[in-house]
């Protein structure tokens, strides 16, 4: 498929044990890999319904009367499955991070391959931009992004060098950002600090770290006793909080023991971490980092 190249598709499938007739969500429909892949293992009375912000992806859409096409953030989950009277399901798969399509399309702006506008935006309903995070956002702001999200140890000095370089003259595409940063990384690591710094802007003109918390705290609510999600993430960040649900049922902290001390939590582990083999690493180089967590729904989370 030349929009995307689903990753680990197989495994990721798989892992929600899918029922013939039950309820499925694919939360990041992108070029309907993973889906046609779920729609394979439904029966006449199956039914899959899948989200996605990205008006490019829209042309993927499946023409399948079991297959239900959400033009949103999967932020929204619960809110549009009530819309179309689903209050529970069987099964959620998320592969989150950016599409193929969205990297190798050089005005979206989130390859460091392309000279392009400051963009970096999911949906293009967005009002803000990379353009807004890099001219506008104060210097503390800056450091604290490209630290965080980026994990950037020059954050403090890459902030200052770019509220610097904005005045008078806005730093407008991504060939100006790098070449305002040229200071920061040498050759033979531009690729890899690039990458960091683009994510970091990336990260926080989608909010996507806060949109991947309510987006998993809205899954447990809506999944099954038994019902399973089956998530890939793709740096640290993402990885943490599907980790960190899984085991404790929140984000920070540790979970509230019952009278006999023990941990009360939503979900269990299934299997270890999975990650691609080496044929599909060489046949989908940007499958490296992808990391694979399923988990099951073993009772009804509080609310």
């Amino acid at each position: 498929m030349d929009y995307h190249n689903a990753v680990l598709l197989e495994q990721t499938v798989a892992g929600l044990a899918i029922k013939p007739d039950g309820v499925y969500v694919d939360v990041t429909f992108g070029g309907g890999g993973h889906s046609r892949e779920i729609l394979k293992h439904l029966g006449p009375n199956g039914k899959l319904f899948a989200f996605d912000q990205d008006e490019d992806a829209w042309e993927n859409r499946i023409d399948d009367e079991r297959f239900t096409l959400v033009p949103h953030n999967f932020r929204h989950l619960k809110r549009f499955l009530r819309f179309h009277g689903i209050t529970e399901v069987d099964g959620i798969l998320a592969d989150l991070g950016v599409s193929s399509h969205q990297f190798d399309v050089a005005e979206r702006g989130f390859s460091t391959r392309f000279d392009a506008p400051l963009d970096m935006r999911m949906s293009k309903s967005n009002s803000k931009s990379a353009y807004t995070v890099i001219n506008e956002y104060e210097e503390k702001a800056l450091k604290h992004i490209l630290l965080e999200y980026g994990e950037l140890k020059s954050a403090p000095a890459m902030a200052r060098t770019i509220v610097h370089h904005r005045n008078p003259t806005p730093i407008a595409t991504t060939e100006r950002l790098k070449e305002v940063l040229r200071p920061f990384y040498p050759a033979h690591k531009s690729h890899k600090i690039l990458a960091q710094v683009y994510q970091a802007i990336r990260i926080e003109v989608n909010e996507e770290i806060e949109v991947l918390r309510e987006m998993l705290e809205q899954a447990v609510d809506v999944l099954k006793p038994g019902g399973r999600l089956s998530v890939i993430s793709y740096h640290s960040l993402e990885d943490r909080l599907v980790k960190r649900l899984i085991k404790n049922g929140q984000f920070e902290g540790e979970p509230e023991r019952d009278f006999f001390g023990n941990f009360q939590v939503p979900l269990k582990a299934i299997g270890k971490l999975i990650v691609p083999d080496q044929a599909e690493l060489e046949a989908n180089s940007r499958s490296r980092s992808a990391k694979l967590r399923i988990a099951e729904k073993v009772q009804i989370a509080k609310k």
